[in-house]
């Protein structure tokens, strides 16, 4: 996808203040189909807060957001969900005690028959997961009636990205989802992400892995304490560049220097 294709979402020096708390201070992203864009960033960077901004969980206190060019105002989830924006958070939003069937159109469920005897219809429902899944690459999922606790956590990301592209996901913003895995099990989750980049889905992919950000990414915004630190391509800074930004560069540097003055000051008071 070219870079000079017209962004699908804009936001424009959004700023989200709780009380007298500015989670987010002026940030502006463009996010393009078939395009990852890795939001990066510490604990406490502000990467939830903007999740819930793109997601319709909270509205801008100031700032604008456009969707497909026109300027739009969630007012709840819904509105950004029927916009096709879907979110899976890090284990998956799914429900353990659940058929993997059934989680997989909860709120949504197909059904048959008509009147008072229209049911859930769990044939279809299991058939479709089961497909799905393996599309995906878990061929071990075989039979949709199995519980959701019976997966894996690499697995339960899958099931959750997977439904979101059954349904016609425009935007997939995913919430740290590879976390909580091991390195298999995530780098199968990434191979999903650049499955669903090639269908033209427009991806946000909320981390604080380098490492995964630079594998998949195609363009990287690193927040530091709500604002817009550094924004750039592929290719454009090194692994070390932003990892030394996260850290927050200049803070560390003036730690190894203190660090340092102060090995020095016991040296001299042990000779």
């Amino acid at each position: 996808m070219s870079a000079k294709s017209h962004p699908l979402m804009s936001l424009k020096n959004v700023s989200k203040i709780f009380g007298s708390y500015a989670a987010l201070k002026n940030v502006s992203l463009d996010i393009h189909p078939g395009q990852v864009l890795c939001l990066l960033g510490d604990n406490g960077a502000g990467k939830s807060t903007l999740i819930k901004v793109l997601s319709g969980f909270h509205s801008p206190t100031s700032g604008e957001i456009e969707f497909d060019g026109d300027k739009v105002s969630f007012e709840s989830p819904r509105d950004a969900s029927d916009r096709g924006i879907s979110t899976v958070h890090q284990f998956g939003g799914t429900f353990p005690l659940m058929s993997l069937g059934r989680s997989f159109f909860v709120g949504l469920e197909p059904t048959k028959g008509w009147g008072p005897f229209k049911r859930f219809d769990r044939k279809f429902a299991n058939g479709v997961v089961v497909e799905q899944m393996q599309q995906m690459g878990i061929t071990r999922v075989t039979d949709g009636d199995r519980l959701v606790g019976s997966l894996s956590g690499g697995e339960r990301q899958v099931s959750a990205i997977a439904r979101a592209v059954f349904f016609g996901a425009k935007i997939l913003i995913l919430d740290e989802p590879t976390a909580a895995l091991g390195v298999k099990e995530a780098a199968h989750v990434l191979r999903i992400i650049m499955q669903a980049k090639h269908r033209g889905i427009a991806v946000v992919l909320v981390t604080h892995n380098v490492s995964h950000a630079l594998t998949v990414g195609d363009h990287f915004a690193v927040l530091i304490h709500g604002e817009k630190a550094d924004d750039f391509a592929k290719g454009e800074r090194t692994r070390e560049q932003i990892t030394d930004l996260m850290a927050g560069g200049e803070a560390m540097a003036e730690l190894e220097a203190e660090l340092a003055s102060l090995t020095g000051n016991i040296k001299q008071v042990l000779d």
